[in-house]
């Protein structure tokens, strides 16, 4: 994939850019109210009642008795799933906010599905050249960093399924060398973590290391991105540590909040 580093087009329509951002809120974290959305957006709690309003029009969004908003038919995820997510997403911003701080640059929490990841979380540095907020977004998997780490927990059979050729069709080029990648899985599981050199986005390079569960299993990718010109491969040993240990935090706060 031979992308630029992703930037707001020219000319944003902030409303159309407030309506995704509510979508993607009550998608990947649940119940919203006007007042929570309204802060979330940094916006009017007017404007945030239009928007909602909208979106249940189009079925993005339903309206409780409670006065609550949730994802709607168009949105709307397995209640495990979004539960999860929220959980993730919840316990994991404070660490993200820790390590935006030590290391100064943009910290993204990733899950996958299937060959997909999707950003669940994402806190961005104060750097004036920064890579942007990713929250939402969903990549090829075997294009992150984090869709790498989470791909390497999977068998030979759980890999083949989730590249079956008939997946494909209709796009074989989007498919990749599974021997090759099978050879960059084992590297990754011995190393524990996982280093993109532009290979998402040109111009970006990220960082990541796997956060687990109490029984061992990769749940989620935590990860920093930067611009490929402010990476020092010299100083690559001190980002892992700092990852890996705001990754155990983390799995500390999941293990307190189960």
């Amino acid at each position: 994939m031979d992308k630029e580093l992703k930037t707001p087009p020219p000319y944003p329509i902030a409303s159309v850019d407030h309506a995704l951002r509510a979508a993607t809120i009550l998608q990947l974290e649940g119940d919203a109210t006007v007042a929570q959305l309204a802060e979330r957006l940094g916006v009017a709690r007017s404007t945030a009642h239009r928007i909602l309003a909208m979106l249940v029009y189009r079925d993005f969004a339903v309206r409780g008795e409670d006065r609550v908003y949730r994802a709607g038919p168009v949105l709307e995820l397995a209640a495990h799933s979004q539960s999860l997510v929220s959980r993730l997403r919840a316990a994991a911003l404070p660490h993200l906010h820790r390590v935006v701080d030590l290391l100064g640059e943009t910290t993204n929490l990733i899950v996958r599905t299937g060959d997909t990841v999707r950003f669940i979380a994402s806190v961005e540095c104060r750097q004036a050249l920064r890579v942007g907020s990713r929250e939402g977004m969903v990549f090829p998997a075997h294009r992150t960093t984090a869709g790498l780490l989470l791909l390497a927990e999977l068998d030979d059979e759980e890999l083949e399924q989730a590249y079956a050729p008939e997946r494909y069709r209709d796009r074989p080029g989007d498919r990749p060398d599974l021997a090759r990648l099978r050879t960059e899985l084992r590297r990754l599981r011995r190393n524990g973590f996982a280093v993109n050199k532009e290979r998402s986005e040109r111009g970006l390079v990220a960082v990541g290391v796997p956060v687990r569960d109490e029984d061992g299993t990769a749940l989620a990718g935590l990860s920093i991105s930067m611009p490929s010109v402010r990476y020092d491969p010299h100083r690559l040993q001190p980002l892992v540590k700092a990852l890996e240990a705001a990754a155990h935090a983390l799995e500390q706060d999941l293990l307190h909040r189960t």
